[in-house]
């Protein structure tokens, strides 16, 4: 298929038609701005017309870098008399899901709850008055897959409409009700979290990861896998609770086989958003920044535990990811890149993998190119050795059952089947030599790849991812490397960037989303209808300014971490039945206010399409609402507030139905744990001086997820956000000391800092199985 293009990535002729979505700032409006549907945005005049006309709506929600929203708009929005029967039945209104996700949760919602699946491009059909009666994903433009053209349906909706109204809008009322009634459910009492319920529910959560874990290729499930991080944020923090190493194994496996697969982009860094098959080596290849982020933070707690070079290096290459090629130059980072593009500047067809496959030819000629840049080592040499460790196959190493669309014929994907040291004794080479051959010829297929069509780039910069990116950059830079110095700086500059253009200090409300130009182009620009933060964009951004906090003791972020959790509370926590909704009250033309990871059931889905879709509550991101869970309890102890405490638990028990629990939310049981075991204390009590920045940076160095650092200084009492731990610990001797307290008990105070490290050793260390 050909999918959109603009400005140099495509030869194509120029578009003759301009709809509504041409003075759009969400890159993935303008990819339909030239259909000849008549679109409009989310808009007033959109829902008039449907009124004044009395009209359905067509909702079609997608976002930029999908590769089947893509294929949908070639094969049905780009063709003229698809479009002529949209146009004459129908009000069609485009959703960028990642600018509007409050839209795109609610009819997600309906759609899950009516088809028992999901995933985008998704098409809902609403009244007038934006009540959902009708819902889908990818429709083709012919009957196939088992299902019906996209014309039919158009066609059959509509006449349903004009002949069958009141059947069609009973059966849509019943599900909206439901979805009403389940929102405004109040917590079940008799499941309500007692004490030792987070040991239970732990128990139950590590039974069912240990059932679903592939063994075999590591993560959860089978095909299609992603990288589920919050999943693995738990085990690890169920690690250090049940101190079972089956537990830990589980989710170093699986950070293992991520980075060996082909879902890492060998060649450069970052990875691709899922793998199709189970062993993670055929991928979707888009990359978004959500991924980014919490996969920094999950290689570098995997190397806090493990001082695993490995896992440092994927998040390091992440990092240089990132920089490159998602970082608007004042300091924020991009949405994503898609998975296609054009295989050739001559091409005006894209398709997918096209800038991350490679033919064996290809690369052998590159090497022979640069024949100079490996020494003593001949081209063919190391072409031998590089197709030996990343399993390339002369015709290509892509079984046929895997690209349904032939897009990977010839093609192959870099993956480590085995590891370094099975291709350093195959080839009799020592590690020193190994590496930079690897690092040589990756550098050469990177300037080489570099020279093709890139893939699309999202510029829209989005509050909550950057969140998430704020956090992996926080994480990255206590792991006490050479490289804490630039991590630390770029997250500094990034929490500036929020500060500066995603918050509006005088309201203190913080926006979605603004937009960039990519490259080094440091345009920036609003929408023209101002998007305010939704729970997420408030959510991970205090945590991502926790974290910050615990890595440069910076306390303005402190204090702006508890600002925005007031703002959070205000307009979003639900006083009646407890639990935050994603959306402000009253906000205009959403029609129920939903709370994230609170459904009246679970939804197993597959779809032979390769569709994405919904699993779990805390999937591809967390939700919402387990991250304030997490944040509400880390806040009580900076600050010494039990109420932030009393708002954690009445959160937590309104989700204590849900089944089973550990496994739909797992940085939810996370939260549970830490509010019922109890956090870490680490006071370093001293001047601002070397020996107490030492003691810090020791402190940094280990993974603790309940650990909370303070600095109490002697000089200036009166700056500590927690007055009662400034006041009850002191030197000892004249030195800086160091309390290490478990929910309220402290151990003896330490002033030697050899000892600070042996102690956290014993507790939260772990050599490699």
């Amino acid at each position: 298929f050909r999918g959109m293009a603009t400005g140099s990535e495509t030869k194509a002729q120029p578009p003759k038609h301009n709809n509504r979505l041409a003075s759009s700032k969400s890159p993935y409006l303008l990819q339909h701005a030239h259909n000849p549907v008549d679109w409009y945005p989310w808009c007033e005049e959109a829902f008039e017309r449907a009124r004044k006309e009395q009209k359905l709506i067509f909702l079609s929600v997608g976002y930029s870098t999908c590769h089947w929203c893509h294929v949908m708009e070639h094969e049905s929005f780009e063709d003229a008399e698809t479009a002529a029967v949209m146009n004459k039945h129908f009000v069609n209104i485009k959703v960028d899901r990642e600018e509007r996700p409050d839209i795109d949760k609610v009819y997600m919602q309906f759609l899950l709850m009516s088809k028992g699946s999901g995933g985008w491009p998704m098409s809902v059909w609403l009244t007038p008055d934006l009540a959902p009666l009708a819902a889908g994903t990818y429709f083709p433009p012919k009957a196939r897959y088992g299902m019906p053209s996209f014309t039919n349906v158009l066609e059959s909706i509509a006449k349903k409409w004009q002949a069958d109204r009141e059947s069609l809008l009973k059966a849509g009322s019943t599900l909206l009700q439901a979805m009403v009634t389940n929102q405004d459910a109040s917590a079940v009492g008799e499941a309500a979290f007692e004490p030792g319920s987070a040991d239970a529910k732990l128990a139950e959560a590590l039974g069912v990861h240990k059932q679903r874990f592939d063994q075999q290729h590591g993560g959860f499930g089978r095909e299609p896998k992603f990288p589920e991080v919050p999943r693995l944020n738990f085990l690890f923090h169920a690690y250090l609770v049940s101190k079972d190493v089956d537990v830990l194994d589980m989710v170093l496996q699986t950070l293992d086989h991520i980075g060996r697969g082909g879902i890492n982009d060998h060649i450069f860094g970052g990875f691709a958003r899922y793998a199709t098959t189970r062993d993670w080596h055929n991928v979707h290849f888009e990359k978004m920044l959500y991924d980014q982020g919490q996969l920094m933070a999950a290689y570098a707690n995997g190397y806090k535990l493990t001082r695993s070079e490995l896992f440092l290096r994927y998040a390091d290459r992440i990092y240089e990811y990132l920089i490159k090629d998602l970082r608007h130059p004042a300091g924020g980072f991009y949405a994503g890149e898609d998975a296609d593009s054009l295989p050739t500047h001559a091409d005006t067809v894209k398709v997918e993998g096209a800038f991350y496959a490679w033919t064996w030819q290809e690369i052998l000629e590159a090497f022979q190119a640069q024949k100079s840049r490996f020494g003593d080592v001949t081209p063919e040499r190391a072409f031998e050795v590089y197709t030996f460790h990343y399993d390339l196959k002369p015709k290509g190493n892509v079984p046929p059952s895997s690209d349904p669309h032939g897009h990977l014929t010839g093609k192959n994907i870099l993956i480590v089947r085995g590891s370094e040291e099975d291709t350093c004794a195959n080839f009799n080479l020592e590690a020193e030599q190994l590496k930079p051959l690897l690092q040589t010829a990756n550098d050469i297929l990177h300037k080489v790849r570099d020279q093709r069509p890139r893939p699309h780039l999202d510029t829209k910069i989005i509050c909550a991812w950057n969140g998430l990116v704020l956090s992996g950059l926080s994480k990255l830079a206590n792991c006490g490397t050479a490289k804490r110095d630039a991590y630390l700086q770029t997250a500094k500059e990034l929490l500036k960037f929020l500060r500066t253009h995603l918050y509006d200090a005088e309201k203190q409300l913080l926006l979605r989303s603004c937009y960039g130009a990519g490259g080094q182009d440091a345009t920036l620009e609003q929408n023209t209808a101002r998007i305010e933060g939704f729970l997420d964009d408030y959510a991970f951004l205090i945590k991502g300014l926790l974290d910050y906090y615990k890595a440069s003791l910076d306390m303005s972020a402190l204090r702006w971490a508890k600002e925005l959790q007031e703002t959070q509370d205000k307009l979003f926590w639900d006083d009646k039945n407890g639990a935050y909704f994603f959306s402000q009250q009253n906000a205009p033309n959403v029609i129920v206010r939903l709370k994230e990871g609170k459904v009246g059931k679970h939804f197993v889905v597959h779809l032979s399409t390769n569709l994405v879709f919904f699993a779990d509550h805390d999937g591809a991101e967390p939700c919402g609402n387990s991250v304030a869970a997490r944040n509400l309890t880390i806040l009580s102890h900076y600050y010494d507030e039990n109420a932030y405490l009393q708002r954690a638990a009445k959160l937590l028990n309104y989700f204590a139905d849900v089944s089973p629990f550990g496994h739909a939310l797992p940085e939810m049981l996370s939260a549970l744990l830490l509010h019922e075991h109890g956090l870490d204390l680490v006071a370093v009590v001293g001047p601002d001086s070397p020996d107490t920045t030492r003691f810090v940076e020791i402190c940094r160095k280990f993974y603790i997820p309940g650990m909370i650092i303070v600095h109490c200084d002697p000089q200036h009492p009166d700056e500590a956000c927690n007055q009662r731990v400034q006041r009850k610990f002191k030197m000892v001797n004249g030195k800086t000391t160091v309390y290490i307290c478990h929910d309220r008990v402290c151990r003896m105070p330490v002033t030697d800092p050899a000892q600070l490290e042996e102690n956290l050793m014993d507790n939260f260390f772990k050599e490699r199985i």
